[in-house]
């Protein structure tokens, strides 16, 4: 499976996945003027990575500093794939990134804490 890196702008993170190393990162802030546009070919990449049969041991970090209402409901939609994929017996460690000082980070990595209670969700404060 071939990466997929997309360069972060003004208002679009960060995107990426390395199927090698088993890392796949998103960084930035996420409120592109097309949500749906912009994640579709992230969001395909992933259901295909998780196709594979085999056991995938995968870290996934997050550090999305900002993002839009529509970034949100994307953001519920990639993290409904790794919980598929963790139903399909992949290894899925998330490591949600957040500033001490932005606290709407925090909470946003609370909240898919308790809508994915299958998932390995580590909340790791660092200071910019």
């Amino acid at each position: 499976m071939e990466k997929l890196f997309i360069d972060a702008t003004k208002y679009t993170p960060k995107i990426d996945f390395n199927p090698i190393e088993r890392k796949l990162e998103v960084r930035g802030k996420s409120y592109p003027e097309n949500t749906f546009e912009f994640y579709e070919p992230i969001l395909l990449w992933l259901k295909n990575y998780f196709l594979d049969s085999a056991t995938k041991v995968v870290t996934f970090n997050f550090e999305i500093t900002y993002y839009n209402s529509s970034s949100s409901k994307v953001l519920y939609d990639l993290f409904d794939i790794l919980e598929e994929g963790v139903e399909n017996g992949h290894q899925i460690t998330i490591n949600w990134y957040y500033d001490e000082e932005n606290e709407t980070a925090l909470e946003a990595g609370e909240d898919f804490q308790e809508d994915f209670e299958t998932l390995d969700i580590n909340l790791i404060e660092f200071n910019d």
